[in-house]
């Protein structure tokens, strides 16, 4: 078995999680399956770095005498905003020679400042993807995914996303049994599809100040599947449909509408990803009452009818 060296980068105000996460997960691996991975950290000059939240971190080398890795990981946090031109330098030197080049979170910004991501598609922390793609034009920025795969070039979005990313990379240099042995151990998902939604549609809207537009919120979530016409929505909420409608979007940032097709359209995914029930059954729990009436709102959304998103991100089953 090839054994794979896996080089992470250091440097001051790193996100302590964008570190810990994907090593933890590929030192499970080894630890599962020895001389699949061989883990080395590394700053400018070697010394230790100081993460943002105030944890000390101590390399195992500088990183001028730190050899070409199989994979190059580049965490992200606030380190990453005014970074030192002599890392960057390096990344642009000896990025290239990288078998596999790994980002999480804002990683991705010094990955893109040397260079390494022009043509590919990528992702990175929400609230940082417009920035990336205002600065690197030639990047196709896609500030959705949880993780892109793109080649070589694997971004992850923020922090916690890390873990889920270099879970799929040791399911793909391994294979699932040891990777779903390690979800286990860290008491997490074996991965979430590289695709969903970097944030549920309860995250992705505020939460309503008023008590009854935060019971209709919760309601949409529980029954998918009932009326949620702004008329039966209104009445729940004991408002007219006009101030219903209004008081909602004000509170929530976004129509009765776009919050019940998002609901819907994560309802249906989840089922598809997790459930091996038919289509037609999928498209009533999900309140779209007919398949034909799902696959068209998961062609306009995400690109892909059902059938096709549930190839490609339904887990393989476990052997």
């Amino acid at each position: 078995m090839t054994q794979r060296t896996v080089l992470v980068v250091l440097f001051d105000d790193v996100q302590s999680l964008d570190v810990t996460g994907p090593l933890e997960v590929f030192a499970g691996a080894e630890n599962h399956t020895p001389g699949t991975y061989r883990i080395r950290t590394a700053s400018l000059d070697g010394g230790p770095v100081r993460t943002s939240s105030g944890l000390t971190l101590v390399p195992d080398l500088a990183l001028p005498d730190a050899p070409t890795p199989h994979t190059l990981l580049v965490p992200g946090g606030q380190g990453t905003r005014r970074p030192d031109p002599r890392l960057t330098d390096w990344l642009r030197e000896n990025g290239p020679r990288a078998e596999r080049l790994v980002s999480v979170c804002t990683g991705a910004i010094l990955l893109a400042a040397a260079g390494l991501l022009d043509g590919h598609r990528v992702t990175t922390h929400w609230a940082y993807s417009d920035t990336l793609a205002r600065d690197h034009p030639a990047v196709d920025v896609e500030p959705d995914p949880i993780y892109i795969r793109d080649g070589h070039v694997a971004t992850s979005a923020g922090v916690t996303s890390g873990i889920d990313l270099a879970l799929a990379l040791v399911e793909e240099d391994l294979d699932r049994d040891v990777a779903l042995t390690i979800a286990r151990y860290l008491v997490v998902f074996l991965r979430r599809p590289g695709n969903q939604a970097q944030f549920s549609a309860q995250l992705a809207t505020q939460t309503a100040r008023r008590e009854p537009l935060r019971e209709v919120q919760q309601w949409i979530t529980e029954h998918p599947d009932g009326d949620l016409s702004v008329e039966s929505l209104a009445a729940r909420a004991r408002l007219s449909p006009r101030h219903f409608a209004r008081a909602f979007q004000a509170e929530t940032g976004t129509t009765p509408g776009r919050y019940v097709d998002r609901v819907r359209l994560e309802h249906a995914r989840r089922l598809l990803e997790d459930t091996t029930d038919g289509v037609e059954e999928i498209s009533r729990a999900s309140g779209y009452g007919t398949p034909e009436a799902m696959r068209r709102a998961f062609v306009r959304t995400l690109g892909a009818a059902p059938a096709e998103y549930r190839r490609r991100f339904r887990p393989a089953p476990a052997h």
